[in-house]
């Protein structure tokens, strides 16, 4: 899959980290994981956290998406401070802005590709006609329309993957944060992944968020910003 040239990306930040803070509490201390972090994300920016085990990098990505809360510091996403939210209005949020992708797929194995692409739908209003035709958009996209009715041990790793991509983009979320989405892929896959990802940011303005350890995979994101004992020690383009 070729993707069509970068678009050029928004200004208008969709993500603003403001003196970002995280400890978690262990017995009696305290143990701080993210230390005073300011960031900026343009809509439709690419961007990789990277960073040694233990750098805080994972704890960004799921105060980003909304999976835990700060310390202290404020984090705006789409001009909401999404830290001031509710567990309630925090679960809402987070169906209707962001999509999700892991390692590991996370795919139900009792549910069909197209029954678990399909699962964040049944959270919305969407009519099953409705639901039935975004899914097969989604799978389209990424090449599995033909696989729709397969379960997951039916699939190769690459194509679980893809559809965990077809399931985080099924909402038409704002962003999508990947927690090292090419680490269980071999070199070959891995790259028709992360081909795909360049071709939701370039084609469809989506903004992606990857934690990963792989340098060439990094590469492929538009920026870098690497993590070191919780401070943000370096941001940089990576060329695209």
């Amino acid at each position: 899959m070729t993707p069509s040239p970068a678009l050029p990306v928004d200004a208008t930040p969709l993500i603003r980290i403001r003196q970002l803070a995280k400890s978690y509490r262990r017995g009696e201390q305290d143990i701080p994981v993210l230390l005073g972090i300011d960031l900026d994300v343009p809509a439709g920016d690419f961007v990789a956290l990277m960073g040694p085990s233990g750098s805080g990098k994972s704890t960004l990505l799921n105060l980003i998406a909304g999976i835990d809360k700060p310390t202290a510091g404020t984090i705006e996403i789409g001009g909401v401070d999404i830290a001031t939210l509710g567990e309630g209005e925090l679960a809402d949020w987070r169906a209707a802005h962001v999509g999700f992708i892991f390692q590991f797929y996370n795919l139900m194995p009792v549910l069909s590709a197209f029954e678990n692409v399909e699962l964040p739908l049944l959270l919305t209003d969407l009519s099953a006609r409705q639901r039935r035709e975004r899914v097969r958009q989604v799978l389209d996209l990424v090449s599995l329309s033909d696989r729709a009715d397969h379960f997951p041990n039916e699939l190769s790793g690459g194509q679980q993957q893809r559809v965990a991509i077809a399931r985080a983009l099924v909402t038409d979320p704002d962003l999508i944060v990947a927690d090292e989405p090419t680490g269980d892929l071999d070199r070959q896959t891995g790259e028709e992944v992360l081909a795909l990802l360049e071709q939701l940011v370039h084609d469809l303005k989506k903004t992606i968020v990857m934690v990963t350890h792989d340098p060439k995979a990094a590469a492929r994101a538009h920026h870098m910003v690497h993590l070191e004992k919780g401070v943000l020690v370096d941001e940089a383009a990576s060329g695209h």
